[in-house]
This record gives structure tokens, C-alpha cells and sequence, in this order.
């Protein structure tokens, strides 16, 4: 069964910096997509960032050039590095491992991703 689970998660100051970490279980390395979500109460979730199995990473606009999304099966990590972070990126973040299939670049929409973790909260003060 595919588990993850999200750390990293805390309060910056707008123009700051978090790294987000979601280590996964073994089940999670065959999955070709693993992305981060976020999702305030009653809105969406929302796709932040995907990548897949050979490191092509897929942004959403909204943090393109601010956000770094890396995976290690090796060591089974998938983080997310923020940097010039926002009032508007608080959020509870989520990692998540796609369904079975392929795809290029890697989705940002739910539909795609099976599996995920239980979500660390991240607060930017202005």
C-alpha cells in the first residue's frame, strides 16, 4: 500500500523560504508522477508541482520560478523547495503518488493521483 508522509511545514515571514519533504514507501517508486497539492478549507486542491520518474519537473503558473519540486528513490524523498514565498502560498500542503499510467509533462489535476498524505500546514505573515 502506497503511504506518505509530509514534514517540513511552519510560519515564514512573506519574501522567506520552507522546504517541504514527504518521504515514501516503497510501493510509491513505480508511480510515474508524484506531485505536491495545496488546499485552503472549502476551495479545490490545487496542483503545485509534479515530476516524474526520470525528473521533469511541471509547475503551476502561480509558482513557476519560486517553487522547486525534486524526487530521490533512492532515498525515497520527494520535496519542495519555496522560495519568495506569499500570503497567498498559505496552504495545507500535500504530496501525492499518481495512478498507474504515463504521462508527459506530469498533470496537476486530482483525476490523475491516487495517494496522499495526511498534509503539512505552511503560514506566510506578511
Amino acid at each position: 500500500q502506497v503511504q506518505l508522509v509530509e514534514s517540513g511545514g511552519g510560519s515564514v515571514q512573506a519574501g522567506g523560504s520552507l522546504q517541504l519533504s514527504c518521504t515514501f514507501s516503497a510501493d510509491a517508486i513505480d508511480r510515474y508522477c508524484l506531485a505536491w497539492f495545496r488546499q485552503i478549507p472549502g476551495q479545490p486542491r490545487e496542483g503545485v508541482a509534479a515530476i516524474d520518474a526520470h525528473g521533469k519537473p511541471n509547475y503551476a503558473q502561480s509558482v513557476n520560478g519560486r517553487f522547486t519540486i525534486s524526487r530521490d528513490n533512492n532515498k525515497r524523498i520527494l520535496s519542495l523547495q519555496m522560495n519568495s514565498l506569499k500570503p497567498e502560498d498559505s496552504n495545507m500542503y500535500y504530496c501525492a503518488a499518481s495512478r498507474w499510467g504515463q504521462w508527459d509533462p506530469c498533470p496537476l489535476s486530482t483525476m490523475q493521483y491516487s495517494n496522499y498524505g495526511q498534509g503539512t500546514q505552511v503560514t506566510v505573515s506578511t
